[in-house]
C-alpha cells in the first residue's frame, strides 16, 4: 500500500478492500470514501507478541487500524515525513516516529542490548530511546516522522557511517550499530566539540538522519 507524498509534512494512503493500514491515533487529517478507524491494542500485525513487546518497551504510542475503500491523508504535529519502502528487509525505528505503515509489515520489538551489549543500552539512554526499539519487517511502506527533514545515507560494506545519536531516526538492512565514546583530553578540559558520543553503523543498508538533535 504505497504512500503518496503530498508535501514534506503530509502523505496520502490508498486504502483498498481487504487490506489494513496502521497509524498513530490522531494522525488522520482527512479522508475520502468509505473508511473506518478503530483502536488497535495488539501493536499491529505482530499480535499478542508485539503487544507484550510494546508494554516491555513502555510504549505509549497507541495505534489505530484503518480499513475500507478510499484515501486517507496523514500528518502529525507538523513533523516532516519520510516514506520508507521495504522489500523484505527490516526497519529499526522508534514507535513514536511511526506515522503510518502497511498492515502487511510484521511489527516486533528489539532489545538494544542485543546490538552493542552494554553500550547498546547506553545508546538507548543517550538518545532517549530507552532499552527497546520497534522493528518492521517484510514488504510494504512506512511513513516516519522527523524534525527538519531526513536524509538517507547508504552504508556500504566495510565503510561504517558515524551519526550523532540524537540525529538518528531509523535504519534498515543488515546493519550492526554501536555507541562509541569520542571523549578525549579536549572534552576533559571543556574545549571539545561537544560530540562526546557517536553512533557507528556498519554492514550493508541505509541510515536515516534528521536535520536536528531534537527528539519527537
Amino acid at each position: 500500500m504505497p504512500f503518496t507524498v503530498l508535501n514534506s509534512r503530509m502523505v496520502e494512503a490508498r486504502i483498498t478492500p481487504g487490506a489494513q493500514l496502521f497509524s498513530q491515533r490522531g494522525a488522520m487529517l482527512a479522508y475520502r470514501g468509505e473508511v473506518s478507524f478503530t483502536p488497535n491494542i495488539q501493536g499491529g500485525q505482530g499480535g499478542i507478541g508485539s503487544m507484550i513487546g510494546r508494554r516491555l518497551a513502555n510504549e505509549a504510542t497507541p495505534l489505530m487500524t484503518v480499513e475500507g475503500d478510499g484515501t486517507v491523508m496523514f500528518g502529525h504535529g507538523g513533523h516532516h515525513v519520510e516514506v520508507i519502502d521495504l522489500t523484505g528487509e527490516t526497519l529499526y525505528v522508534e514507535a513514536d516516529r511511526l506515522l503510518a505503515f502497511d498492515g502487511s509489515l510484521r511489527q516486533g520489538t528489539m532489545f538494544l542490548g542485543s546490538q552493542g551489549g552494554v553500550m547498546g543500552m547506553v545508546r538507548g539512554q543517550v538518545t532517549g530511546q530507552g532499552l527497546f526499539t520497534t522493528t518492521l519487517e517484510g514488504h510494504g511502506s512506512a511513513a516516519v516522522m522527523a524534525h527538519g527533514g531526513v536524509i538517507a545515507l547508504p552504508i556500504p560494506p566495510q565503510q561504517p557511517v558515524h551519526v550523532d545519536p540524537q540525529a538518528y531516526v531509523a535504519h534498515r538492512g543488515e546493519v550492526r550499530n554501536k555507541l562509541s565514546a569520542a571523549l578525549g583530553w579536549r572534552e576533559m578540559v571543556g574545549r571539545g566539540s561537544g560530540e562526546a558520543f557517536q553512533l557507528e553503523l556498519s554492514g550493508q543498508g541505509t541510515v536515516y538522519v534528521q536535520a536536528s538533535e531534537e527528539k519527537l
